[in-house]
């Protein structure tokens, strides 16, 4: 004899719906694990606070090593290949070590840039291995005269065991 038998000896309905309730809770907790797990896989809003940690350290780095017009150290926060969607175009670096520093900062340089920063990062979607970053930089000169405002989406991934920019999609020239 089981506990609810013994507990409700005379009571059909009651026993039923017990029974109905624990099979109810097994199938809700069931179902919240099942979520958590789908959601970690597939991306969530809800996002880990060491992703976040991780991916927002990377696009520091990205920054400060653009910012010192190191190329090689700016594309270790690169995963390869690495895309980026602009002014119409898409280009794709399948390996380091391909980008001439003078291509890349020499047009900037005309413009009178000087520095960028970011105006925010936002995580909008994240699993354990991509995030999608809405993201807003800013251009200076030198004097900290701002010469332009760019909207953009970063999608960071983490490829062996590492995390980095995998794409780029800004309305940057």
């Amino acid at each position: 004899m089981n506990f609810l038998q013994r507990a409700l000896p005379d009571n059909n309905a009651m026993k039923n719906k017990i029974y109905n309730l624990i099979i109810i809770i097994s199938l809700v907790a069931i179902s919240a694990f099942t979520y958590k797990i789908v959601t970690n896989e597939r991306g969530s809003h809800e996002i880990d606070p060491e992703v976040k940690k991780e991916v927002i350290k990377v696009l520091d780095d990205y920054m400060s090593t653009f910012n010192s017009r190191n190329v090689r150290a700016w594309e270790g926060t690169y995963q390869f290949p690495h895309y980026r969607l602009a002014s119409g175009k898409m280009s794709v670096l399948e390996t380091a070590g391909l980008l001439d520093s003078a291509k890349v900062f020499g047009g900037l340089q005309k413009t009178g840039w000087h520095h960028s920063k970011w105006d925010h990062r936002n995580i909008i979607q994240a699993s354990d291995s991509k995030v999608h970053v809405d993201t807003r930089f800013s251009r200076y000169n030198a004097d900290g005269k701002l010469i332009g405002v760019y909207e953009s989406l970063y999608i960071v991934t983490k490829e062996n065991d590492r995390w980095g920019v995998k794409f780029r999609s800004s309305y940057a020239e």
